[in-house]
């Protein structure tokens, strides 16, 4: 099982903190962002991780963060040397995944709640016994700025990019269980109007073959979503 961090995106809605750095580097009380998902992927037992993120800012999380050897890990890391789309992390690391299955976090998300770690390693003995994507929600007051899922007990019904009249008020947050096949499917989605490789593409062609699962996390569970969206 592998895992995958993208900390990419200019953080337009933190200028100018974040005009020198990227808001992944930010500290969230005492510590820097980044090690908010990287927490969240060792909680779920998985020991190798990827770090996208751009140009400028990758030399920076390689400095803070260096191997992963002191905590136990194993740290790659590789650019995104444009914002194009978050499904585009499996294309970037197609050499890293090698037909693993893998979990992607937002760098930028996140999480927090009594029995999530309970929900991670569940997730990922689910994923590897069944070989289904998984996707999470999170209720949310404004569901058109979010992609959005809707359910049925834990089964996926239908998922919209922002749309402007949500089915549900369940945001699909930036977690995401794949199976190794994932790889192929980011490869043959295409571009949305605002040209970006959407990660509800992946997660509609997985809806399509009915081997997607969800899951509506119910437990205390604090999200932030500094996302430009």
């Amino acid at each position: 099982m592998k895992g995958i961090i993208l900390a990419g995106g200019s953080g337009t809605r933190l200028y100018p903190l974040t005009k020198g750095q990227s808001k992944q580097l930010l500290a969230i009380h005492d510590k820097p962002m980044i090690y908010h998902p990287l927490s969240v992927l060792m909680l779920a037992g998985i020991k190798e991780i990827l770090i996208i993120s751009t140009p400028r800012d990758l030399p920076n999380f390689q400095r803070l963060l260096g191997t992963g050897s002191s905590i136990g890990i194993k740290l790659q890391y590789a650019e995104q040397e444009r914002p194009k789309g978050i499904a585009e992390a499996f294309i970037i690391g197609e050499k890293f995944i090698d037909n693993n299955p893998v979990c992607l976090i937002l760098g930028d998300n996140i999480f927090y709640g009594s029995g999530f770690t309970k929900i991670l390693q569940n997730s990922v003995s689910e994923l590897i016994e069944n070989k289904k994507a998984k996707v999470f929600g999170f209720y949310v007051k404004n569901p058109s700025r979010y992609g959005v899922v809707e359910y049925i007990d834990d089964n996926v019904i239908s998922i919209e990019e922002k749309p402007l009249k949500p089915k549900s008020n369940y945001a699909v947050v930036g977690l995401y269980f794949y199976p190794p096949n994932v790889v192929e499917i980011a490869k043959k989605i295409k571009p949305s109007q605002r040209g970006e490789l959407e990660i509800t593409s992946i997660n509609t062609e997985y809806l399509k073959n009915r081997t997607i699962e969800g899951r509506i996390v119910r437990q205390k569970l604090y999200m932030a979503r500094f996302r430009n969206s």
